[in-house]
This record gives structure tokens, sequence and C-alpha cells, in this order.
């Protein structure tokens, strides 16, 4: 690796995406950032210019089902970081919805990575695509895969993320002239947000911080710090071990009780929900919250990563989770994403 590499970070204004770029630039790389168009041009490079001078960042446009916008894209690039996936915080109406954009969005990419010849394509998968349609309590690795047919124990997201990784590895499987690959599961992610868009991961603390959550589910995940699945972004891009492997990246399993706990610690002044609702009651309630329909899979599951195997190759370390917790509750609360509309705990 050397400082004129060129990195393409595709999904550049989510919450992953943001802070590879920003610590690819601190590594001294060139930072190419794909968004499906460039109305958010300007505030994510201020977003990342808070953390590290921008001058090496510039943005291309590119929906994930776009073929030639990603050929467009490509040259010059030594390697790509392919964040971008559809994620939404309701279920769709059918798979298809997140299936395909994921799923045509790395085949895109990875053709028109093999047509520029890009070194090693980095692909963002989920713990989604190797934890769920099996064991409810359990200790997962990379061996292990999600199975997509049992759909009760799957969500669309889940299924999309496990489809889009097989394709991935069938592309390459296919394609020995292509670009290598190395892909990185991902935990439930927290940490402090570079800009507005808190994601989908870090509203479970906003909630807790805003009052809208009066009672717990009983969930846990899996989870990792923002910067941590960054750095093994980065681990994964440059070490020469890494290719054609795949690396869980979560740290401890948390219950949502558990990061209420440490935003108790944090903010006494504050109310925080100490009630953990039975899982009927979850079931019953997620009709008048959608956003709870995703999660109900892992209500009384117990399912943990071990992450042992990015530990060992690749030297990676997460940071402590409430660590974490406790920047992610800061950065909410200094970007004012936190409604003035607590209640009163149970």
């Amino acid at each position: 690796m050397t400082e004129s590499s060129t990195v393409l970070v595709t999904g550049v204004t989510g919450f992953i995406g943001s802070h590879v770029a920003a610590l690819a630039l601190e590594r001294g790389y060139t930072v190419v950032g794909s968004m499906r168009n460039l109305d958010r041009a300007d505030s994510i490079r201020a977003a990342i210019a808070r953390r590290v001078p921008t001058e090496r960042l510039r943005f291309v446009a590119a929906d994930l089902t776009d073929a030639a916008a990603w050929q467009a894209a490509m040259p010059g690039i030594d390697f790509v970081l392919h964040v971008a996936s559809p994620f939404p915080a309701t279920l769709p109406k059918n798979d298809a919805e997140l299936v395909e954009p994921a799923r045509q969005g790395v085949l895109h990419v990875l053709r028109a990575a093999r047509d520029h010849g890009v070194r090693r394509v980095v692909l963002t998968s989920s713990t989604g695509a190797a934890m769920y349609g099996q064991r409810r309590r359990a200790t997962f690795t990379e061996a292990d895969w999600t199975a997509v047919a049992n759909r009760a124990d799957t969500t669309p997201y889940f299924r999309s993320k496990t489809l889009a990784e097989r394709a991935a590895w069938d592309f390459v499987a296919e394609h020995p002239n292509g670009p290598e690959l190395t892909t990185v599961l991902p935990g439930a992610v927290l940490g402090p947000l570079l800009e507005a868009d808190a994601g989908t991961s870090a509203a479970i603390v906003q909630k807790l911080l805003d009052g809208s959550v009066p009672a717990l589910p009983n969930i846990g995940f899996p989870m990792v710090d923002v910067r941590s699945i960054a750095e093994l972004h980065l681990l994964a891009m440059e070490h020469p071990d890494a290719a054609g492997e795949r690396f869980l990246g979560a740290g401890e399993f948390l219950t949502f009780r558990e990061v209420a706990d440490v935003l108790r610690q944090a903010y006494p002044d504050r109310k925080f929900p100490r009630f953990v609702l039975p899982n009927f009651a979850v079931r019953l309630f997620s009709y008048v919250d959608p956003t709870l329909k995703p999660i109900l899979v892992d209500l009384g599951t117990e399912r943990r990563a071990d992450a042992s195997k990015a530990r060992a190759r690749l030297g990676w370390e997460p940071m402590p989770m409430d660590r974490s917790i406790r920047d992610c509750a800061a950065s909410l609360l200094a970007l004012n994403l936190v409604c003035d509309r607590r209640r009163r705990a149970v």
C-alpha cells in the first residue's frame, strides 16, 4: 500500500461509510466516495472535514442498480470498500425491494472492478449473513451462513445481505482474473456520528435518550463501535492474508437493558427505562411501532459472534462498548438529534 493508492468507498454518506472514508484519508489514501446523487456532497465533506482534511476526497454519483455508473467510477481505483446497501427502518412489502439492489450492486461493483484492474474489494456484509435461520442461542463464526429458507427466523434485510454476499463469492470463483475479495460482517454498530444521519443502529441510543422507549424489549446483539469496524475494513483491505476471507466484526453481546444501564450512569439527570417487556407485549407493540418488526426475530435470543479470527489474523481489537455507547449519545446530543419529548421511564 502507498499513499498514492486510491480507494473507492461506496455509500460514503452512511454511518459506516463516512467513518471508513475518514479513516482512509487519515491513513494517506486518496478517497472517492459514492452516493446515489450529489445532493449531500457538501454536507458529508463538511462532516468528514471536522475530523480530517479532505483535499484528497472527491465524490461520484452511482446508484446500486446502475451498472454504467460503476463502470464510470472505477478507472484509477486501486481498492474498493463496498459499504453501500439498502437498510430500511421498517420491513419492506417484499424481499425484492432489498435483495435485488443489494445483489445487483455487488455484482455491478465487482464487474467494474474486474474490468478496471482493481486489486481488492472489501464487501460490508453483516452478522445477519451468518447468525440466523439456525440456532437462537449459540456462538457463530465465519463458517456459518444464515439459512435464508427459514423465513420465520430471518428478515428481508438479513436475507438480502446473505444473498448479496453469496453472489459476491460466486462471482470471484467464476472470475479468477478479477479482484481479490474480502468480506466484513459487522454486528450492531454504535459510536459517534459524523453528521446528522443517525442510521438504524444508532436509533437504539437515540430512542433511549429521547424517552420514546418507555420499556425495554428482551433483545440483545453483538455490538461494535463504528470506528472499530472502520479499522477492520482498512485491515481487510491492507493485510495480505485477508484475501478470500470472511471476518466477523463484533465485540460484546449487549442487551437493550445493558445499553440503558450505561446511559443511566453517563446521564444521571435523565430517566431511562428499567422494565423489560414480555415478548408477547413487544410483538403487540410492533403493530403500533413498525420499526420494531425487523428485530422481532431476536426476541429472547442470545446470538454471539466469535471475532477471534479478525483478532488473530489481522490484529484487530474492538474498543469497549461502554465507551462506544457514551460517544454515540454525546454525538446525538451535540448534533441536536434528541427530541425534547422525554417521558418518565417505567
